[in-house]
Parts: structure tokens; sequence; C-alpha cells
């Protein structure tokens, strides 16, 4: 590889470590590098200041960031471009203007359009990426940005043009993945083409290619329309909002055109150091962004891919030739790309696609026609008729796009669920790296000492999950997008967990195998115990996957009567995996790592006179240190009731029953969460556990209605995805939707605006 690429890499790393470290320790590593560089040789001069630049880099642009946040904040308002069209009622998310901030907002008052500069005023609450805005009144400054009004209008195009295929669509053409289908998301994982649902380095090839096409069949110079098509693969760029894969993939068309004018070759590793740095100079988070990593390694794949096959068929005696040729190179080109960007698919999607290689074989050609189609087809968009005939073809070829998705998907054991911890995926990372070397290198030597680097990366990979330290210090309730289920985890300040209900079941599969198991051991640390709520599917048909796989020692339910045929398979997994069974009784605790867990209903009598699972549904209340978490698994208005007759006699019971965080009964469900109950628990957040789209309804508008003027904030799955609180037993944060907050302490006064950010 040349001096240029390790240059690069050596800058992702400083950008990686300077995120990672403090900027204290970041600063005394770039001066002790300095100091040793310099009594080196020039080449580890160049690589060691590469390395202090990325550090330097990230620890400036994290410094901007906490002022600019620090600002917004402080002041309760800012100016803000807004990336879609708001309007009362509406979610929507902008980008703080002049500052780079994320925004998320909730409209309560005011209108405008995608791409207009707006005074935002509202409750700001600090995220991890930017900030959460509340009851936001919007004001129109005059400024309106074009651009992104353009990507806007685009994506509306799309929309009326394509129909039901408008969401895959969009993800090809302006980099819009949010309205993607979970199903098709982890189809298209598992098949190995997840790469494809953005825009990465191959679409804006492939648009620049066709355009170069048209143009010389128009008469132009080769010339002329090289240069020509640069020009509108960099407008292109821009109208998609610029993502980090396509500015990559456009400034490597620029320099590849430059070295053809200027009729100075280079080598391909030099291009892509070229267009790899350029995202990172721009914005230095990129290098987080997973279709920035896809798009570099599986381009790097490609050079070393074709480099490797060239030293391959160069040893053979009778190489292959024509179309067995072309097919042998793209095998191993594939080959090769599912190997280095399998720890970045592993660590994005939870898996490990086995059939990639073919999968890809196919799909290329059908990508290579489709690209080009979109494109052309939103183009003539002003001319619907014409627009409408290529978006008929165009669709032909995305249907066949995910027919070959969804047929490498079927294929039995086409993917690996996987969920690797951050020791497993770098130094699988370096794995991959390594592999690249080994590619790439001329010498034998130089290819042996890869391969050691890459079978010792591999050996730490695979041991790193047994000398990992699990554990925050915090207690973190983990509710788990399971669609129309529950899934609920406990983790203790030491990294154990303890699982409540554990999802649905469907024909072939389970939210425990599917969803829970890849959850948990991603973040390590053993299982300690399941507690079932109740055993309807939607609740018990992951537990036998999660009891078979992570062998708790203990298995607590209410031992309802009336159980399910899955109910009765966790318990049969939990005997073959030698999971003790217990029955639950009021007022039992359990501990695990100074967390207590106490049971508060039902108790046996309660139980008996039961027919419905609902009302016999687990109440458990858990404690660290000032703060409570209440799960209440689907209990009805009855058990409410029960509990809220008997916490009046009892002050231990109602005391227990209040809490700050609120597990919202039967998805929301307007047989549950009762005026009287939710007084008596007065909850500063309010989680519900629902699947998008459900058919039930749920959760109901009375419901919400009740827990907003109780003074709670209510965060939905189907909006937010999983939602993690976490608390140290004094403040409470909330991961959800790639944001952070803190939450604001119980105040005296219900606030009705509280809450209504998620309705």
């Amino acid at each position: 590889m040349p001096l240029v690429f390790l240059a690069y890499l050596a800058l992702v790393a400083g950008l990686a470590l300077g995120a990672a470290l403090p900027a204290g320790v970041v600063l005394g590593a770039v001066a002790c590098a300095a100091v040793c560089a310099c009594r080196r040789d020039p080449r580890n001069v160049g690589l060691a200041l590469a390395c202090a630049a990325g550090m330097l880099q990230t620890v400036a642009a994290r410094r901007v960031d906490a002022a600019c946040r620090a600002r917004i904040l402080r002041g309760g308002r800012t100016d803000a471009v807004l990336e879609a069209d708001a309007s009362p009622g509406a979610r929507v998310t902008a980008a703080a203007h002049g500052c780079a901030l994320a925004l998320s907002l909730t409209v309560a008052r005011g209108r405008a359009d995608a791409g207009d500069v707006v005074t935002v005023r509202g409750t700001f609450a600090p995220t991890a990426r930017g900030a959460l805005v509340r009851d936001v009144s919007l004001a129109r400054t005059g400024e309106h940005m074009t651009i992104v009004a353009m990507r806007a209008r685009a994506g509306r195009t799309i929309d009326a043009i394509f129909g039901a295929d408008a969401p895959l669509a969009r993800a090809l053409v302006v980099a819009d993945a949010a309205a993607i289908p979970r199903d098709v998301r982890d189809r298209f994982a598992d098949a190995g083409l997840v790469h494809l649902l953005s825009v990465s380095g191959l679409h804006v090839s492939l648009v620049a290619a066709a355009l170069e096409l048209l143009l010389g069949a128009m008469r132009l110079s080769r010339r002329t329309a090289s240069v020509a098509a640069a020009v509108a693969v960099a407008g292109y760029v821009l109208l998609i909002g610029a993502p980090p894969p396509a500015v990559r993939a456009g400034t490597m068309l620029g320099a590849q055109l430059a070295s053809r004018v200027l009729q100075r070759p280079s080598s391909p590793w030099t291009f892509l150091a070229l267009g790899g740095a350029v995202p990172l100079l721009l914005d230095p988070r990129a290098v987080f962004d997973v279709g920035y990593q896809l798009s570099v390694a599986g381009m790097a794949s490609l050079v070393g891919g074709r480099a490797l096959f060239r030293r391959w068929i160069d040893g053979l005696t009778d190489p292959p030739r024509g179309a067995r040729r072309t097919i042998a190179r793209e095998l191993a080109v594939s080959a090769v790309a599912s190997a280095v960007t399998a720890p970045v698919v592993a660590w994005s999607f939870g898996r490990v696609s086995l059939v990639a290689p073919l999968s890809n074989l196919v799909a290329a050609p059908i990508v290579a026609a489709l690209q080009p189609t979109l494109f052309l087809a939103v183009l003539l968009a002003p001319v619907r008729p014409l627009a409408l005939h290529v978006a008929g073809a165009a669709r032909l070829l995305l249907r066949a796009l995910d027919a070959v998705a969804r047929g490498a998907a079927d294929v039995p054991h086409a993917a690996l669920a996987v969920a690797p911890s951050l020791g497993t995926a770098v130094c699988s990372a370096g794995a991959g790296v390594a592999l690249l070397a080994a590619c790439a290198a001329r010498s034998r030597w130089v290819r042996a000492r890869a391969a050691i680097v890459a079978a010792a990366s591999l050996a730490l990979a695979a041991w790193s999950p047994l000398l990992a330290v699990s554990g925050s210090g915090e207690v973190e309730l983990h509710m788990l997008d399971v669609g129309q289920g529950d899934a609920i985890a406990v983790r203790t300040p030491h990294g154990h967990w303890v699982l409540v209900d554990a999802g649905r079941v469907w024909r072939g599969g389970d939210a425990g195998r599917a969803t829970v198991l890849p959850y948990l051991r991603r973040r390590g640390g053993p299982l300690d115990a399941f507690v079932l709520s109740h055993p309807h599917a939607d609740h018990v048909g992951g537990a036998a996957s999660v009891l078979a796989a992570m062998h708790p020692r203990r298995y607590l339910d209410a031992a309802f009567a009336l159980g399910s045929d899955v109910y009765r398979a966790s318990l049969e997994a939990a005997r073959t995996s030698g999971v003790a069974w217990e029955r639950v009784r009021p007022g039992e605790e359990l501990r695990v790592d100074g967390v207590a867990l106490r049971v508060l209903a039902p108790d046996s009598a309660w139980t008996a006179s039961l027919d419905d699972p609902n009302l016999a549904s687990v109440i458990l209340s858990v404690r660290w240190r000032g703060v409570r978490f209440l799960l209440v698994g689907d209990a009805e208005a009855p058990e409410e009731r029960w509990l809220v007759e008997r916490a009046a006699a009892d002050a231990a019971l109602a005391d227990a029953l209040r809490a700050d965080v609120l597990k919202v009964a039967h998805h929301g469900s307007r047989t549950s969460s009762t005026p009287e109950f939710l007084a008596l628990v007065r909850p500063r957040v309010a989680l519900v556990s629902v699947g998008a789209g459900n058919s039930y309804g749920l959760p109901n508008d009375d419901v919400l209605r009740r827990l907003a003027l109780g003074g709670a904030e209510v965060l939905r799955t189907d909006r937010w995805g999983t939602i993690v609180v976490r608390t140290d037993g004094r403040a409470i944060t909330v991961d959800a939707g790639g944001e952070r907050w803190s939450v604001p302490p119980r105040s005296t006064t219900p606030d009705s605006s509280r809450g209504s950010s998620d309705p």
C-alpha cells in the first residue's frame, strides 16, 4: 500500500481515538507521538502526524459542539434549517444554523417548509447528538436553504411516482432510508446487500458512468463528457445532502478525472485515500457513519480483491477466460468485500451473511441498470407521463432486486445472528485491514506478516468477550423494540441482567432469538433471572430461545393455570437448561448487585379466581437508591383497582407503587392505566411498548392524555425504537431514537406540555 493510504488509516485511527479518549489524554498522546516520531524515519513521522492531526481535529470538533450546545440550551432559542415540512403536531428534524448540532423538534405552533431557516423557541433538553426541543414555536426568518428544499422536493416526487416502492427508491436516490420497513432492511442484511440501501460510491459511480455514456453518445469528446459528468455528479451529491459516502465517491471520481486529463496515472489506493480523507476533513464525525465505513471498506475490497485475483491468475497455467474470468474475478472481489465489511455489518445489523458473495454477484447487474433508471425517472418528473413510464421500468428492477434479497435471505443458514462486543468488533476490523494488506502486498514476506496479524486479530476477537468488563456503575432499563409485545431488560451496576418478558413469536422465529439475544450479548454480562409477567404469546414467545441460550439461574412467574403452548415450551426449555422455576409471591424481593426487585402482585388467591392472564400480570418494583421503576405487564383495570384498594390500607405498598418510571400496562390500552392508579404511581417517564401500525389502535389517546396531564414524559417504541433509561440513583437520563437527554426533576405542579412530544 502506498504511504498516502497508510497516512489515511492513521488519520482514521486518530479520529477514533480522539472521540474515545478525554481531551487531556489526547493532547498528551499527541505530544508523545510527536516526540517519538521525530527520532524515527520520515515515514513514521508522517504517520504519527496524521494520527495526531486526527485526534486534534476530533478534540476541536468536540469543543465546538459543546460550546454550541451550551449556548443554545442556555438561550432557549436558536435558528435552524428544517429538514422536512413542519406544522403543529409534527415531529421533525432540523440542523442548528451555523452549528453542527442536530435538533429533534416537536412543533406546537407555526408552519414552515423544508429548507426554511426558522427561529426555534421551546423547551430544550440536551441529547447525545444535539437537543430535543418540546413545545416548539416556529417563526420564519426569511432565509431559505435551496439544497435542503430540493432534496425534500425530490423525496416527495419519488413518493408520487413510485407509490409503494418509494421507500427503496428514496434510499437509492436521495439517501433517505428512514421509511424502509424493518423486515426489508433485515432481509437485505441477511442477503449481504444492506450496503445497497444507502447512496454510496457504487451508486454515484453508476450515475457518473451513465451520464458519461449518454454524453458520449451525443458526440462529445471523452474529456468533455467526463468533465460534464463530474460536474453533474457534484451537483447530485450536493442535492442529496452530501452524505459522507457520496462525498467520498465524488472526490474519487474527480481525482481520477484529473489524473486522466493530466495524464498522470496513480495508484487506486491513492484515489481511495483522497476520497476517504475529504469527508473526514469536512466533518470528523463522519468516521462513525455506517454508510461511510461500508463505502470505504467496499472500495478498498474492490481494489484489494482485484489485486488478489490478478496475482492468482498470473500463477495459473491455464487461466479462465471470457465469462468464466469475469465471474471468477467478481466472486473473488465479493468474497474479500464480505470478509472486510463483516465487522461493520455485524456491529450495525447484528448478523453476518454467508451468501453475500453470491447474492452480490446476482444483484450487481440489476443495480447497474436500476440506479441510472431511477435517476432518469426523477429528472423527468416535470414531464409526468414520461416519468411514470421510466418509473415503471425502474419499479420492475426494484422488485427484482428485492426478489434477489428475499431469495438469498431464504437460503437455509444464509446469515449468522451475531452480537459482537466493542472489543470483538475492533479486533475483527483489524483482521480486515490485515487482509487488505495481504491482498495488496507484492512481497511474500509482507503477505506472510499480514496473514499473521490477521490470525492474531481474529484470535483476540474470539477471546475478547471473555476479557470484557461489563457494567456502567448505573442501573439501566432497556425497553427493547420487539414490535407488538414486551421485552424489558434491567441491567445492574456490574453488568448483570434481569429480563422481564421476551417478546412475541411467529412462524419460523421469535423475538428472543431475533432481538433479545443479540442485544444482550452485544453488551455482555450474564442473565441472572427471567421474570414472565403473564403467559400471552407476545410476552413469552421468545422465552424458550433466551432460556436455552443464556441459562439464567431463575425463572419466575405467577403460575397462571391456563398457559399457552409457547408458555409450556418456555417451561420445557427451563427444565432442559437447568433453570430453576419459581412462583412469585407478593412481598418477595430479588436482589442483584444491590438492585432490589420487589414483587407487588399477584397473590395466589387473586390468581385462582381469574380466567384472563392479563389480570394476573406480575407487578414488579425495581429500586436503586432513590429511583424506582414500576413494571406492570398487561395488568388491566381490575388488577389496578385491587392494588389501589390494598395500598389504601398498606402504606408500604402505596410507597412501593410510587415510581419515577412506569412501563405502561397493556401497550397503552384503554383497559388499563386508570386515573386512580396513575395518581398513585405519579410517573415522571411513561414507557409504551407497542408495534408500529398495529391493528389494535394502540396506544389509546385517552391513556396518553392522562399520562401527559399527570406530568409524565411519554415515550413509545413504535416512534423511538428501543428506549434506554439510566440512573445513578438520583438523576435519570433517557436514550432513544439516537438522542440522549436528562429527565427534569418531579414537578409539584403537573405540566400539561410534558409528554405531548409523543402523543
